[in-house]
């Protein structure tokens, strides 16, 4: 007898495309959709961000994954359709989860000053990089983070650092690193660890989150 197919959406993180889930691996009765991200009009709204995003997505009571600013996105998108499973990884569930310098910045205004222009040069970057660590870490921006449109950036930024959620979605489940700088874990209430795990840990724990995933699933 063929086993059921189950719909899962994946929402990569802020600038990232649908390469940083080539490490999870699923059973083929789980059908993987990734939503890549869309250019926001000017000043749009995180709520009507989160309802385009679902007006792709074509079934019902579907898992719902997103990582990092994806894990924002997700929550917002969950309002507006019905899932069986919502899943955040190296994200937050409230704007109480941010780190300090995120609530500063959100205080002072200071990301309105942050040059994301600049994202689109890292090609002449790295012709200038300073020893193998900073040719490494910009190669693998400029493999995984290739969303550099510049209203794209500054409208992410400002929705992650202004999001307003006080209270947690209810049965959300939460996924992190203990070794995450971003999204410091120290900053976090209710979630399951990934020892060691980093905040691009969805690149290099592949296999862990997937099996993590997968337990979920069958939850």
């Amino acid at each position: 007898m063929k086993s059921e197919i189950t719909n899962v959406y994946l929402v990569p993180g802020m600038a990232a495309g649908s390469e940083i889930f080539k490490n999870l691996k699923f059973p083929e009765n789980y059908k993987i959709h990734i939503l890549e991200w869309l250019i926001p009009e000017k000043n749009e709204s995180l709520e009507a961000y989160a309802r385009k995003m679902v007006s792709r997505i074509k079934e019902e009571n579907i898992i719902l994954i997103g990582v990092s600013f994806g894990g924002v996105v997700v929550q917002e998108m969950s309002k507006y359709i019905l899932v069986k499973k919502l899943v955040i990884i190296s994200s937050v569930k409230t704007k109480n989860e941010l780190p300090r310098r995120m609530k500063l910045a959100n205080f002072t205004k200071a990301y309105k000053l942050i040059p994301t222009g600049l994202v689109a040069n890292t090609d002449d970057l790295t012709k200038f990089s300073i020893g193998p660590k900073t040719k490494k870490r910009l190669s693998l921006y400029n493999k995984y983070l290739h969303v550099r449109d510049k209203q794209y950036l500054d409208w992410a930024l400002e929705k992650m650092i202004t999001w307003n959620r006080t209270e947690p979605i209810k049965n959300v489940i939460h996924i992190h690193g203990d070794k995450d700088v971003v999204f410091p874990a120290k900053y976090l209430q209710d979630f399951q660890v990934i020892q060691n795990g980093t905040h691009i840990m969805i690149l290099n724990r592949g296999r862990e989150i997937s099996e993590k995933l997968l337990t979920i699933f069958k939850e």
